[in-house]
């Protein structure tokens, strides 16, 4: 029996080493998580000069008006409120998926903060983890200058101002961005278990479900092709095993509102009284039929714009998953029966649809002028910010 004192010890991880990575690639996308926060702030500065203004309160507006209501009931007291409307319809909080209240309880059960303060501080938190996930995407696929404006852009959409608020955007963003990084990278179980947490988060997430999906069988279809079938889901199996996780968090959602409805169809049954459900576009053609002409005609150029850059998308020959993903959330956005008002906001995850002018905007020679893009687009974004949070109507 060999010496104990000779014996070879396993190595220890290098935790130095790890933390060396991450504080590069942190150092890396500094510009873009800069960029993306300079464009937010404006958005903030022009809300709290609009809400003092108006005599209101701009916290207020962020985290305590329309669904964020309903994510800090959730948060504080779980599952079980409804409202009845007038019209005998009832919206219950089931329609609401739990990721996002629970991380409000968590935090507000360990600082100081209120539950409506911890679900703007995960907002805020998570669009900056969200613009480093887009910046990290843009920069794999088109270098780093491309990579900072994405992330810029995306904080510039016109309802950026969702970003600031309570509401899951960001941080279905930030999971949806990072998952599509990882299965970029080829690190499939990490995309998969990210996509679970997107599908604890909003139902949009059957978009990425549906990325990561297709991305596999092209994948697994293009090696049957050049190796052959012996040995195939062995040689893929991490990819197989990431694209099999991918649906497990909304399809538990799903799942747990069936059984504690007592119907296999509640969670469906539960949107449709939202007023939430598949159509195919016949709301939309409704409502655009309804408007007068100009505006009907505004829209129509607006819903125009949207196809030129999910072709643009197609022609930049972006990878399968973050195509299918941005066209994914696109198609999801527009098929429904819901609130027009929201659709905008809702279309908001699909940062790769910000691809093509994010690369041409990196291609212009003079430093100043995406700059003065990004800062005219980013006072625009925010003054509309500031218009709807102080009407009304909810994003």
């Amino acid at each position: 029996m060999p010496d104990q004192q000779t014996r070879p010890r396993p190595a220890a991880p290098d935790t130095r080493s790890t933390r060396h990575r991450a504080t590069a690639l942190l150092t890396a996308a500094a510009p873009a998580l800069a960029a993306y926060a300079a464009v937010r702030a404006v958005g903030l500065l022009v809300l709290q000069v609009s809400a003092s203004l108006a005599g209101k309160d701009a916290p207020r507006l962020l985290g305590g008006r329309w669904d964020s209501v309903w994510y800090q009931r959730i948060a504080e007291n779980g599952y079980g409120h409804t409202v009845t409307l007038p019209d005998g319809g009832v919206h219950s909080d089931l329609a609401f998926f739990p990721l996002l209240p629970a991380l409000e309880r968590a935090v507000a059960a360990v600082t100081p903060l209120t539950v409506r303060g911890a679900g703007i501080t995960v907002a805020w938190l998570a669009g900056l983890l969200a613009a480093w996930g887009i910046y990290a995407v843009g920069a794999r696929l088109h270098g780093r200058r491309a990579g900072v404006l994405l992330a810029a852009l995306w904080g510039a959409y016109p309802t950026a101002f969702v970003q600031s608020m309570a509401y899951t955007e960001t941080l279905f963003t930030a999971l949806a961005a990072w998952s599509l990084y990882a299965a970029l990278r080829g690190r499939w179980i990490g995309a998969g278990a990210l996509c679970v947490l997107a599908g604890l988060t909003r139902p949009s997430a059957a978009a990425l479900v549906a990325a990561l999906a297709l991305a596999g069988a092209a994948g697994l279809l293009r090696q049957y092709g050049e190796d052959g079938r012996d040995g195939l889901l062995r040689r893929n199996a991490r990819m197989v095993l990431g694209v099999c996780l991918a649906p497990l968090g909304w399809l538990a959602y799903v799942v747990f509102v069936a059984v504690r409805q007592g119907s296999p169809f509640a969670y469906f049954e539960v949107q449709a009284q939202w007023g939430n459900s598949i159509d195919g576009g016949r709301a939309l053609a409704g409502f655009i039929a309804g408007l007068p002409l100009p505006a009907a005609l505004g829209l129509c150029a607006a819903l125009g714009l949207l196809a030129w850059l999910v072709y643009l998308c197609v022609r930049q020959r972006q990878p399968l998953p973050v195509l299918v993903y941005g066209i994914g959330i696109v198609v999801v956005s527009l098929i429904g029966s819901g609130y027009f008002g929201s659709r905008p906001r809702l279309m908001m995850p699909a940062f790769p649809l910000l691809l093509p002018p994010a690369v041409a905007l990196a291609r212009l020679r003079t430093p100043w002028g995406p700059a003065a893009v990004v800062a005219a687009l980013a006072v625009g974004s925010a003054a509309y910010g500031a218009w709807t949070l102080l009407g009304p109507g909810p994003p």
